[in-house]
């Protein structure tokens, strides 16, 4: 088959979908298919990334919020690019413009959006959480439901990484959505990476002994990772036991999150750290991960510390959460620093001991990357083949 993805937030410069959209032109290949990723860019031009796997850029403005990035404006070149590349499958990777776009395409073949962002989530609800309840907001950004609606209508199947997307998409009106959870791209991440030295001197920055507990965060520095409530938490946990936070990770938000972790000499604020080996380590090395983001739709740093052996503590909504039931770790209500702070207490009047052994223990049989995109790729021939027996 050749697969085409219309993916609107793929950047040269790194993120989470490059990594992704790398993983899959190396996997669709080596599966017997095409992969060809069209995307926004500076100028129009073809990469070729070896047999079977391509991106063709299209010239298109500078997304006006992040200058990295660029977005779909001429909707005639992308049609044009779809009718000359005739595609066996056509995936929309953002629920946004482009997504209507490729839904408004009058080529033949089927269409997929993949929910790889949850807006809601991420913006809505994060704002307007704490004084409307989730019905009301659904109800004031009715026009973005009306519009997932009329992609209901033009796209065969909604993929998403995470059942509690999946169910939420369901319950919003929406007709054929399909779970296909993401997982571990890189097989570094193992418990045997666990380095008890890198424990000690990781507690002694956050100004600790080696007998307290090891908390690890990262991740960006953006509003809706919830660093700064992360950090009230395990500040307010720590007045009654020894717990120290090192938080790996760097963005626009860094100011605001030095300022929250300034009175606390337990918090250790890392840099992002780009080296998967050193990732690995600090994952291994440590006693909890904690979390704070119910925005994530599989949440890729979660399922690398439970291929680390590392227990989770994250808030109820989003990919966070099935993760942390998924693997038997604790939630807590999402935005709420208290509900947070008696899951971290939890976790440190628990026999910590017998949990870091099951951990360690289910490790092995978290989800890897290969396996998604396995079941991806079958559902998609299962899906054209229906297609052409039946014409």
């Amino acid at each position: 088959m050749r697969i085409v993805d219309v993916c609107a937030f793929y950047s040269p410069d790194g993120g989470g979908v490059k990594t992704y959209i790398d993983r899959k032109m190396a996997a669709g290949p080596a599966a017997g298919h095409e992969i060809v990723i069209v995307a926004p860019g500076e100028t129009t031009r073809v990469e070729e990334r070896g047999p079977g796997a391509r991106i063709v850029y299209l010239e298109q403005p500078r997304f006006p919020l992040d200058r990295k990035y660029h977005y779909f404006r001429d909707e005639n070149a992308l049609h044009a690019t779809l009718d000359a590349l005739q595609p066996d499958i056509v995936e929309a990777s953002s629920p946004w413009r482009s997504a209507r776009l490729v839904g408004e395409w009058r080529g033949a073949a089927p269409r997929v959006l993949i929910m790889h962002a949850d807006p809601l989530s991420a913006y809505a609800y994060r704002w307007f959480g704490k004084v409307a309840s989730r019905d009301t907001i659904d109800r004031q950004f009715g026009w973005f439901w009306r519009h997932l609606l009329r992609l209901d209508k033009q796209f065969i199947a909604t993929v998403t990484a995470g059942q509690s997307l999946t169910d939420r998409l369901i319950e919003g009106g929406m007709t054929n959505v399909i779970t296909n959870p993401m997982g571990v791209a890189d097989p570094i991440f193992s418990p045997t990476h666990r380095d008890e030295g890198l424990r000690a001197r990781l507690l002694e920055r956050c100004a600790l002994p080696d007998t307290a507990t090891l908390l690890i965060a990262a991740g960006r520095h953006a509003p809706e990772k919830r660093w700064p409530m992360v950090i009230e938490a395990v500040t307010a946990a720590g007045a009654n036991a020894p717990v120290g936070l090192v938080l790996a990770g760097d963005g626009r938000d860094r100011a605001k999150i030095v300022r929250a972790a300034a009175d606390n000499p337990h918090i250790h604020l890392a840099s992002s750290i780009t080296d998967r080996l050193e990732l690995a380590r600090l994952f291994a090395s440590g006693d909890a991960l904690i979390h704070g983001c119910e925005a994530e739709t599989f949440c890729m740093v979660a399922s690398e510390a439970r291929a680390s052996g590392l227990y989770l503590i994250g808030p109820d909504g989003g990919g966070a959460a099935d993760q942390a039931r998924e693997s038997g770790g604790l939630t807590y209500v999402s935005g709420d620093p208290a509900s947070a702070t008696e899951a971290i207490t939890a976790f440190l009047g628990s026999d910590r001991a017998a949990l870091h052994r099951t951990a360690v223990a289910n490790a092995v049989h978290v989800r890897t990357m290969d396996s998604h995109f396995k079941d991806l790729f079958q559902y998609y021939e299962a899906l054209v083949g229906s297609i052409r027996r039946a014409a």
